[in-house]
């Protein structure tokens, strides 16, 4: 199961994944992350921590990225494990749930 914490980057709120995102924690973490997008116009969403990444976790990006589109948000997945990386892509997706923000090394300033 991942767990979540949130960090703040240049101003923009962001969440950092850490552990599994994959069949076994992707239904929890739906709605804790689609809740999590409601009150921010923009969010980023660090999957360095991620483990072990399966289509399940792949679907619950994907719907989050969507609901942001959908809200005229944004969210920006940065600073991808090597496991999410290789998921994508096999699943050519790297260009729709790539890193696209600049400077995604920079450091963080940690939120508890």
């Amino acid at each position: 199961m991942a767990t979540i914490s949130q960090f703040e980057r240049a101003g923009i709120k962001g969440l950092s994944l850490v552990g599994e995102l994959n069949i076994y924690s992707a239904a929890k973490l739906r709605q804790e992350l689609l809740q999590a997008l409601d009150p921010h116009q923009q969010l980023l969403i660090d999957l360095a921590g991620v483990e072990d990444f399966d289509s399940a976790g792949v679907q619950l990006l994907l719907v989050l990225e969507r609901e942001a589109v959908r809200q005229n948000k944004v969210v920006n997945f940065v600073r991808h494990s090597a496991v999410v990386w290789e998921v994508l892509e096999l699943l050519n997706l790297v260009g729709e749930l790539g890193d696209t923000t600049s400077g995604a090394s920079d450091q963080e300033e940690v939120i508890q």
